[in-house]
């Protein structure tokens, strides 16, 4: 026999329903639709360069920094190690990056830009602050700072 609509069961599944947060409001949601927005504009830059957003993110984060262990490189740049192992490979394979042993500790290996990654990294970063400066125009600079900081802020508070 099937439950009538004012039945006790269909009318708590329905309370239930009801005290959901709108899918429209749902932050998770939000910053993954902001994220794809964003990044369908710097995705023709990476393409031209034949880099991966992942790619990238490792290159961007090693060239802020002299050299890196792979677990440092893999928190600034948010990719997990079995992603990172993968790309490392091929970034090296392809002249990017450059391993050596840690003088301390030979199991250990420091990572660093080659000559050839860094030329990489700054013709890629002129055609990414091309789209900065047309997200900044259509946004607002002062407001898109004001997003970085919010974000900042969040992650923070979140514990991250």
């Amino acid at each position: 026999m099937s439950e009538s609509k004012d039945s006790p069961a269909s009318s708590s599944a329905s309370d239930d329903l009801g005290r959901l947060r709108a899918f429209s409001r749902s932050l998770p949601m939000a910053l993954l639709k902001a994220r794809e927005e964003v990044m369908a504009g710097f995705r023709p830059n990476l393409r031209a360069h034949s880099l991966t957003e992942q790619q990238w993110r490792a290159l961007k984060a090693l060239a802020q920094h002299d050299e890196m262990r792979a677990g440092q490189l893999a928190r600034a740049s948010l990719i997990s190690m079995p992603s990172l192992t993968r790309i490392l490979r091929t970034l090296e394979a392809q002249g990017l990056i450059r391993r050596r042993a840690e003088e301390r500790d030979q199991r250990a290996a420091l990572l660093s830009l080659t000559p050839a990654g860094h030329a990489l990294v700054v013709a890629v970063s002129s055609g990414a602050e091309l789209r900065y400066d047309q997200i900044a125009q259509a946004f607002g600079a002062e407001r898109l700072e004001q997003l970085h900081l919010l974000l900042d802020e969040l992650s923070r508070s979140l514990g991250k």
